[in-house]
């Protein structure tokens, strides 16, 4: 049997990964898919960079239209990245009937809904094992693995350049900008690295999990959003004080009201396993009613390890190719017709504890003041640390810890004690996940 003929669009870092690791071992892939897999076809602007990656045996061109209109490609690969010429690429393949292949966390979280109807319509597969976690098959997991189970909850560090730089700031005390600025110069962070620093990356990838998880569709526009930015060392410093470590998450969790889909630094414990993941690592909790607690960790970028999700896919795409559509693994694991309509909660009715810092003058009576507007609340204290004055200082920092309660009364709470005269900056605000 001829191998099956797969189409690259864009060869970069990931593109590149993928021909040399579909090179290396495309025995041992064959031995496993059935028949061969071949790169034959590759599109990208840089003509020249592309052919000296895949040599003289792949046809090389800058057009990705030519790839997709090839009749002898049975699968295209997208790994240019982005909302724009990606989706319109994407909408031609399937509609040409090609497999199709992507990393593009951005594209599924936003327009996932839309390319998967035109997949299931035209009975092809698209498959994105690579745009969650990177090398790590959590994908495959939440599809298959765990298909005879209710999930609960999930909680993941997504983001390696966000959970490197908490790393940094933990280890070495410094502020966010000098640690953004080294992870820079190592490559760990972008130029421009607002997607990964405000948690947008992050929640790319958690939308598409909550989906997969819970049967809804993909809305990325419900997603909660926080990033890192405004996290200072003091704050670290603290938590590790109070036995905990501060770790952008990207959460979704069913709920009776609803699901909750949020990314934001959160407080987790230090016995927790997802607490001591290190550096660009990323690691993904999945909670669910028969398995319990299982666990997913690895590295969530880098051209191999993706390029080792990308090639997964293709294998999967190439034992079912022949396949009955209808016996195929649904794309979001659950029957097109049996999705859930189970709305995704405004971040104000998210019920979950807290971590307060409050810069206040060190005078009798701010402490009573404050714990008083909690009280007045219904929000109960579960710990509380107050930093000693220095000689000569007239403020400190208040540490408090909540018992759970609502977003939208501890918002109002807040509000009123931002309002007292003897708090001198604006409150820290971090929730913390106790992960049971």
């Amino acid at each position: 049997m001829k191998p099956i003929q797969v189409g690259l669009l864009g060869i970069g870092t990931v593109g590149s990964g993928v021909f040399h690791v579909l090179s290396r071992n495309q025995n041992e892939i064959q031995r496993r898919a059935g028949r061969g897999i071949a790169v034959t076809m590759v599109a990208d602007l840089d003509t020249a960079r592309a052919q000296a990656v895949v040599g003289s045996q792949v046809q090389v061109v800058n057009d990705a239209r030519a790839v997709i209109a090839n009749p002898d490609i049975d699968i295209v690969i997208e790994l240019i990245g982005g909302y724009g010429i990606a989706r319109q690429l994407v909408m031609e393949a399937i509609d040409a009937g090609k497999h199709v292949v992507t990393a593009n966390k951005a594209l599924l979280a936003v327009h996932g809904t839309e390319i998967f109807a035109a997949a299931h319509k035209k009975g092809v597969m698209v498959a994105f094992e690579a745009a969650v976690a990177g090398g790590i098959p959590i994908i495959k997991s939440l599809r298959e693995g765990l298909t005879a189970n209710r999930i609960e909850w999930i909680a993941g560090i997504i983001n390696g350049t966000t959970n490197f730089i908490l790393s940094e700031m933990r280890d070495k005390g410094l502020d966010f900008d000098v640690v953004l600025k080294e992870a820079q110069r190592l490559g760990y962070a972008e130029a421009d690295p607002t997607f990964d620093i405000e948690g947008v990356d992050a929640a790319h990838k958690a939308t598409i999990m909550s989906a997969i998880a819970f049967g809804i569709p993909v809305q990325f526009d419900k997603a909660y959003v926080e990033g890192i930015t405004k996290l200072g060392a003091q704050d670290i410093r603290y938590a590790e004080q109070l036995g905990y470590r501060i770790k952008l998450l990207g959460i979704t969790k069913r709920t009776p009201q609803g699901i909750e889909l949020r990314v934001h630094p959160s407080l987790v414990p230090a016995k927790r396993l997802l607490a001591n993941v290190e550096g660009a690592m990323n690691a993904v909790m999945v909670q669910g009613d028969a398995v319990g607690t299982t666990l997913y960790y690895g590295k969530g970028a880098g051209s191999e390890p993706t390029a080792s999700a990308v090639i997964a896919d293709l294998v999967d795409i190439t034992r079912l190719h022949t396949a009955d559509a209808a016996q195929r693994v649904p794309h979001l694991a659950f029957q097109p017709d049996q999705m859930s309509d189970q709305p995704v909660l405004p971040m104000s009715e998210v019920v979950t504890s807290y971590y307060l810092r409050l810069r206040v003058a060190d005078q009798a009576g701010v402490l009573a003041r404050v714990t008083g507007l909690l009280a007045d609340a219904g929000i109960s204290v579960d710990a509380m640390l107050q930093r000693e004055a220095g000689e000569g200082e007239k403020q400190t920092d208040l540490i408090i810890l909540t018992h759970d309660v609502r977003e939208g009364t501890m918002d109002a709470a807040l509000a009123q004690m931002q309002a007292l005269p003897t708090v001198l900056a604006p409150i820290t605000r971090i929730r913390k996940e106790e992960l049971a």
